[in-house]
């Protein structure tokens, strides 16, 4: 390897590059190849040269990729510059002859990008306002650490793939719409073990973007390469975060599983906008696709409804109980009862239960994927009004959700709702510690606000109201109201436990 001393502009000797879109070497293969980092009157350039055209590329908007141990990739963006022959967007092959001589490279690209990128840069695929990332601006960095290593994890990549409804219904949206993906650029947001890409290149689409941010993107390049008649339509694998990479060209669709489920345990967490992914999705959207372009998938309902079930109210009301014994081994313990009875009611529950516990029909939040703006997921007010159709108790309101994959030739719904075949994301119930009684024809009023937190998930703040009933009812005026905040990230799961279900 020959290195330069001058600061801006370090030079690497390498084995070959090739330029992929064209899929030929470089014009003079009897000249050694050669990578240089270069800066000239503000402009930083990362220029490959194997004769007399070199090629220029802007260094800013520029990404390196590993392939293996002395193979990389760069995803590359012209410069700005007309003294060189330029190539305004493509991908460069480069195959160093050592694996140190690959380390030195992409130490010295991270060192030189992070000196000469500048405030305020544009990019192609959108505006980057700074070298930090848009996405650890708003998550906690721990919540970042533990999330990418959840996913890094090939037992949590199996839990999903097990998950039949999800899988299948994942499978038969795209295979049942080949019409939309034949001869497309597709980009897999959030690509996990690679599956959707090895479905979409199924169907028959031109070539695939797979973006991965965690450690599961080299198991998903294994387990593409162990399938060679459809890697070969799968362009890329990219380890990074939607907000930061860069595609060598847009997409015609997006796919991606973005409803949240991050949890501490093998099981997952409903109500669709956990884990904040959603923003991820939008973001791809907003960089990656064309306008006309299409989103597998485009919409997500959320549905609430009040439940009824004495049995799973007096579950949580039951565990604070330890906190009032006045003799614990000697030790008095009721000061703390009253902040365990919060706590535990300020758990979602998450688990499968009996649609017959519902009270009333469901209403529908809907967030359409195709022209929501990244800003309206981070605060969700749900207005709430239902009408009982019995006289019951009731103990809250049950949550789930459904998505829309809108092909062209089929309409298909994945749904998550109680009754349906169970999902890993179970349903959610949140439950206040102050239930009330209605009557037949009584109206239940109330909202659900809902408020994203750094620490990639939201806050549920639910009100619900027992308006007047009976005579003098038309007047208006409320009966009972109770109101409770919920951290959607602490929850309790109880799908191992008996469902104890009311007889109709």
């Amino acid at each position: 390897m020959e290195v330069a001393r001058n600061p801006i502009e370090q030079e690497f000797t390498i084995a070959s590059l090739s330029h992929l879109p064209s899929s030929s070497s470089s014009s003079s293969p009897a000249l050694s190849p050669i990578i240089q980092f270069f800066s000239d009157s503000g402009v930083s350039e990362l220029r490959f040269e194997q004769g007399s055209e070199p090629l220029n590329f802007n260094l800013c908007v520029s990404q390196v990729f590993k392939l293996g141990p002395t193979e990389s990739i760069c995803v590359c963006q012209g410069s700005e510059t007309d003294k060189e022959k330029i190539y305004s967007r493509g991908l460069i092959n480069i195959q160093f002859r050592n694996e140190e001589e690959s380390r030195n490279f992409h130490f010295a690209f991270k060192e030189f990008k992070k000196e000469f990128i500048t405030q305020g840069l544009n990019l192609p695929n959108g505006a980057q306002l700074d070298s930090k990332s848009k996405f650890d601006d708003k998550v906690e960095a721990s919540s970042a650490k533990m999330y990418f290593h959840y996913y890094g994890q090939l037992l949590h990549q199996q839990n999903m793939l097990q998950d039949y409804v999800r899988t299948s219904s994942y499978y038969a949206a795209v295979i049942e719409n080949r019409v939309d993906f034949a001869g497309q650029v597709v980009v897999d947001v959030g690509a996990g073990s690679g599956i959707l890409s090895l479905f979409a290149a199924q169907a028959g689409e031109k070539h695939v973007y797979a973006v991965e941010a965690s450690e599961m993107a080299d198991y998903a390049r294994k387990l593409i390469a162990e399938n060679p008649l459809l890697s070969q339509k799968i362009k890329l694998v990219v380890k990074g975060k939607v907000e930061d990479v860069e595609c060598p060209e847009k997409a015609d669709i997006l796919i991606s599983e973005p409803m949240g489920k991050l949890s501490n345990r093998m099981v997952c967490l409903t109500l669709l906008i956990n884990e904040r992914m959603l923003e991820s999705y939008v973001i791809a959207r907003d960089r990656f696709l064309f306008s006309n372009g299409k989103m597998f998938p485009t919409l997500g309902r959320i549905h609430m409804a009040p439940f009824s079930d004495e049995y799973v109210y007096i579950e949580i009301a039951n565990k604070p109980l330890f906190w009032q014994q006045q003799n614990y081994y000697g030790i008095d313990l009721t000061a703390l009862h009253g902040t365990a009875f919060h706590g535990y009611f300020s758990q979602p529950v998450v688990d499968a239960f009996n649609p017959r516990l519902l009270v009333v029909p469901a209403v529908s939040h809907v967030i359409n994927f195709t022209t929501i703006n990244e800003e309206d997921l981070y605060k969700i007010n749900v207005p709430l009004k239902f009408t009982s159709t019995v006289g019951t108790r009731i103990h809250r309101l049950a949550c789930w959700f459904d998505v829309l994959f809108d092909g062209s030739t089929v309409q298909r719904w994945l749904t998550t709702a109680p009754g349906a075949p169970t999902t890993h994301w179970y349903q959610l119930r949140c439950v206040l510690s102050q239930p009330f009684f209605v009557m037949p024809g009584q109206e239940v009023v109330g909202h659900l606000h809902m408020i994203a937190y750094s620490a990639q998930s939201y806050t549920i703040n639910l009100t619900m109201s027992a308006k007047m009933w009976g005579p003098g009812a038309e007047q208006g005026g409320i009966l009972q109201t109770s109101s409770f905040k919920f951290d959607l990230k602490k929850s309790y799961y109880r799908m191992s436990q008996m469902q104890a279900y009311s007889i109709a």
